[in-house]
């Protein structure tokens, strides 16, 4: 198991796949708001198709770093690139390029769910919105709720439809900041299915979440985030989700003792 930051791409796993351009790779990513360092060093590659999934406790950085590869936040040191290409704060190629779930919505509860894709297709300049809007609406269970007011919607509804947001572009990195919390049952299933549909070999994901049966189901990687870095990051492949809670707790109490 890795214990630190992968390595290179180039370095892990010569002439295989690896040797390639990871899709989305992350340097000694630092992000410091006065003297608090919410990242710490992050780093980490990942491959077209391979979802990543990160736990840690609250106030580990988490969402700074969702918040810093979506370019919303600039790094205090480091470097994401995204196919080789780095990431300038704003750029709206980027923006193009990722799509992302966080926890606000960011719909208009007096639109319909239709209207909002719509409202949003349109700033992405995107030329097929009478086919794309269906679609993607279909893609999250809700074709028959498209002309509902969203303000009438679930809890649920109101995540998926966001979702179809996320990917309405059809972007090639995806970004979901805990896509579960505040769901029933059948609302996560519902989700999970969205959300496994996603593993088709073209899209790069990174979830974070609190629910480690969830989050460990649909993982190719898995990280754990405590005090700004990773304390663990290594393939699902290598973890037994029997002991899995176990070994994420005794990761991060260690570092909290060290502080």
């Amino acid at each position: 198991m890795e214990s630190s930051p992968s390595a290179p791409a180039e370095d892990r796993h010569p002439g295989s796949s690896w040797a390639a351009e990871p899709v989305l790779s992350a340097r000694g990513l630092v992000r410091e708001f006065g003297p608090i360092r919410a990242l710490d060093g992050v780093g980490f590659s990942l491959d077209a198709g391979q979802l990543m999934t990160v736990f840690g406790p609250n106030g580990a950085g988490k969402t700074t770093l969702l918040n810093v590869l979506a370019g919303g936040l600039k790094p205090s040191k480091g470097e994401v690139h995204l196919r080789g290409r780095p990431l300038e704060t704003g750029d709206p190629e980027w923006h193009r390029r990722i799509g992302v779930l966080s926890h606000q919505s960011f719909l208009y509860g007096h639109l319909t769910p239709e209207e909002n894709l719509c409202f949003y297709g349109r700033l992405f300049e995107l030329p097929d919105l009478p086919r794309r809007v269906p679609e993607r609406l279909e893609q999250v269970g809700l074709a028959r709720r498209a002309k509902s007011r969203t303000r009438t919607l679930s809890r649920g509804m109101r995540q998926r439809l966001a979702l179809a947001r996320a990917l309405l572009h059809d972007p090639e990195f995806i970004l979901l900041d805990e896509p579960y919390t505040g769901l029933d049952a059948h609302a996560a299933a519902v989700l999970r299915g969205v959300l496994a549909s996603l593993k088709d070999g073209r899209r790069t994901v990174i979830l974070v979440t609190h629910n480690i049966s969830q989050g460990l189901e649909l993982a190719d990687r898995v990280a754990i985030q405590a005090r700004g870095r990773f304390v663990f990051l290594g393939n699902r492949s290598e973890l037994n989700a029997g002991t899995f809670e176990q070994f994420y707790r005794e990761k991060v109490e260690k570092v909290e003792e060290v502080g």
